[in-house]
């Protein structure tokens, strides 16, 4: 035991030694230069070898190995695979029924149509033949006709977007005065999706610099300070953005490309708050500022890698995903979050070396000299952070009550939970209704609103007339019949038409009961698939990776607490509170989409994404705090030891859990409803964790529990 005590010591005292050399070096006059230099070397080669890189489609919503994921593989062996339907929807614009000069009318459209078709015909390199447009079919109702045109889609749903785009300006030029078209149908849907953020990541990265710029311009005071953490995290940004680029396109990963920036956004300025703030604090207590820069350093940047390695661990538990939007979020998050932490710790301090201490101008923090028989201890705890001690005093004296208050606040918030569902319809995905989302609503009120989502059967050719009989008969087709036989005729394509609404519950029970009925076919080797089953497919799948990724996550902040704290208990209660924040703010923000945005459930991946930021970057205010709470402690006890962390935490904790909150709050601009849910639920998990979490109820804890905390290590006062 002696040899090994003795061994770790000489492991520190070196550790250390090397930690102040590197401190000293890197804000060195030279030394601050150098980096510099070098950081704007490997930019401008990264920013050249990688610019045009382009990230893979976001498009995986469903398990790989899933049924609906492998009826999309095999429709891709039939002639027709590059052809889908559009549907064009016609009505009134009074709403009143159509007249038969009317429906006449309408045939005006179809010339219109079929030279689309023709142009597709053009550039088919397999020159399969493309049906013709098809219509208009009157509803039972007369107040609507729909028309159903072909088209060859492109390999994404962005070369889509521009068929789609073509065909609503040749129907907007073409339409009979007094009647509105709608473009629906599958390949209208996802090319809205894609169009939909046509300019919206530029939008997004100018919100969320605006965001940045205001908060850090209200935190430090100062008309010069806020461009230095700004610039130095926007450049990490860029690199960022263009080398996850490059892996997505490498690795072949689906990813939001807004979710990386807001990462690397609200991480980066979050870590160059905790060190601005330490080099201030530093600042009174040394006369060469360089010197202050080095002790911040020494002092922040153990939190900071903590926290760091504790969301990238977090985020790399994503390649266990089986949702491929899912799984893609993981590297290259992990690849984003670690540049913004390089720019942090290595270019962020050269910067300060340079400028020196007149960036705070014009509130530049004074030398302090301690006065004869006042020690460094007495001389940090001044007035500055007088509002965050008297708090931090008030909860430690009455930890009972505070610690029943915040967690009485938590419960609250989690009633949110209560009759909250998982799932969006077609028509509910997007912020603002797409034209594809309306065209669907309007098909639903008069034609089966199956029609826009057909339900497709790939089964053996032998066993096609038996499938047929079999599904005809269930209740909500409305009709079911072949559409295709792969070229070596061993298959047959059959396509069903619901009655139900797509991914309503109705339609989701349909997929389970049609494939109940034929896979009980023997030697069929039937399969479902279409859009709705593909929904049902990714419900089960992001419901497997919440279950698989949350303990994991809980588990790697686990283990990074223990060996940050080197202490068993303290992770353990932190956790549990953390865990219970998660909860606290989904429950809240699904409550405040019903409320404020009449949204009645969570889009699907929302809960697995929300807990896993929620609880990865609620763990770094924990280390934040709870790093200095130990360094305090050490000299003066836990409880005065936490005093000390909520007094010289609470400021900088408080800014960067606002902008965190603030730069999350902009996925709302974008127009998926699942970025603003992801966006409203860990703003608010962030606020709460700031303000209750971090202030209250950890400080309570750690009061009620004492010393002990730190078991199995021990705290002398």
């Amino acid at each position: 035991m002696i040899v090994v005590s003795n061994a770790l010591a000489m492991y520190k005292t070196q550790y250390l030694a090397e930690i102040d050399y590197m401190s000293n070096k890197l804000v060195s006059r030279r030394g601050a230069w150098v980096t510099l230099g070098l950081a704007l070397i490997i930019m401008t080669t990264f920013f050249g070898v990688f610019s045009g890189s382009k990230a893979p489609q976001r498009e995986g919503q469903a398990p790989v190995d899933s049924e609906s994921m492998q009826v999309a593989a095999l429709l891709q062996e039939f002639d027709d695979a590059a052809t889908q339907s559009v549907l064009i929807v016609a009505v009134k614009d009074d709403g009143s029924k159509l007249s038969g000069e009317n429906i006449k009318s309408l045939d005006v459209l179809l010339p219109i149509l079929d030279k689309r078709i023709e142009l597709s015909q053009n550039t088919n390199k397999d020159e399969t033949a493309i049906a013709t447009t098809s219509g208009p079919m009157l509803s039972d109702d007369g107040e609507a006709a729909v028309i159903i045109t072909p088209i060859e889609v492109g390999d994404s749903n962005t070369e889509t977007a521009e068929i789609i785009k073509a065909i609503r300006t040749d129907l907007a030029d073409a339409t009979p005065a007094g009647i509105v078209t709608h473009v629906t149908g599958g390949p209208a849907f996802g090319a809205d999706i894609a169009s939909a953020f046509d300019g919206a990541d530029f939008t997004l990265l100018l919100a969320t610099i605006l965001i940045v710029a205001i908060l850090l311009i209200v935190t430090y005071r100062s008309p010069i300070l806020w461009l230095i953490p700004l610039t130095v995290v926007a450049l990490a940004d860029g690199l960022a953005g263009r080398i996850t680029a490059a892996a997505g396109e490498a690795w072949e990963l689906e990813f939001d490309s807004g979710i990386i920036s807001v990462l690397v956004f609200g991480a980066g300025t979050n870590y160059a708050l905790l060190l601005i703030s330490r080099y201030r604090e530093e600042l009174a207590k040394h006369a060469d500022h360089r010197d202050a820069l080095a002790v911040a350093w020494r002092k922040t940047v153990p939190a900071i890698l903590a926290s760091n390695v504790t969301v990238v661990l977090a985020l790399l538990t994503l390649l266990l995903a089986t949702i491929p939007l899912t799984r893609g979020l993981g590297i290259p998050a992990a690849i984003g979050l670690i540049i913004a932490m390089a720019a942090a710790i290595f270019v962020l301090p050269s910067f300060l070396a340079v400028c020196g201490r007149r960036i705070f101008w014009p509130f530049i923090p004074k030398h302090q000299e301690a006065s004869s028989g006042e020690s460094e201890t007495d001389l940090k705890i001044n007035k500055r952070g007088s509002i965050w001690r008297s708090i931090a005093l008030k909860v430690v004296g009455r930890p009972v009550v505070s610690l029943i208050a915040g967690a009485l606040l938590l419960a609250i918030m989690a009633t949110g939970l209560i009759g909250t569902s998982v799932g969006l319809d077609q028509m509910e995905k997007f912020r603002t209704k797409s034209d594809s989302a309306i065209g669907l609503e309007v098909l639903s009120k008069h034609f089966p609103a199956g029609e826009a989502a057909p339900i497709f059967v790939i089964t053996k050719s032998e066993s096609a007339k038996e499938i047929l009989t079999v599904v005809t008969d269930l209740d909500g087709v409305v009709r079911a019949h072949p559409v295709g036989i792969s070229p070596d005729e061993t298959l047959t394509k059959i396509m069903i038409t619901s009655e139900y609404a797509p991914s309503s519950d109705e339609s989701l029970d349909q997929i389970v009961q049609i494939r109940d009925y034929v896979h009980g076919i023997k030697d069929s080797g039937a399969l479902v698939g279409g859009s709705v089953a593909t929904d049902l497919d990714a419900r089960s799948g992001n419901q497997q990776d919440l279950l698989l990724i949350a303990p994991l996550v809980l588990g790697v902040s686990f283990i990074v607490l223990l060996v940050l704290l080197r202490s068993f208990l303290a992770p353990v209660l932190l956790l549990i509170v953390n865990l219970a924040s998660a909860i606290a703010a989904i429950g809240a923000g699904a409550w405040l989409s019903r409320v404020l945005f009449d949204q009645n459930a969570l889009d699907l991946q929302v809960p697995v994404l929300a807990f896993l930021f929620l609880v990865a970057l609620g763990i770094d205010y924990t280390i934040f705090l709870v790093h200095r709470a130990r360094t305090e402690a050490i000299e003066l006890g836990t409880r005065p030891g936490m005093i000390e962390a909520v007094t010289h935490t609470g400021s900088v904790i408080t800014s960067a859990g606002i902008v965190l909150a603030a730069v999350f709050a902009a996925l709302g601009l974008l127009p998926l409803v699942t970025l603003g849910q992801l966006g409203l639920i860990v703003g608010v998990g962030v606020i709460v964790d700031t303000l209750i979490v971090r202030t209250v109820i950890v400080p309570a804890i750690f009061s009620l529990v004492g010393n002990k905390i730190w078991w199995p290590s021990k705290i002398q006062n």
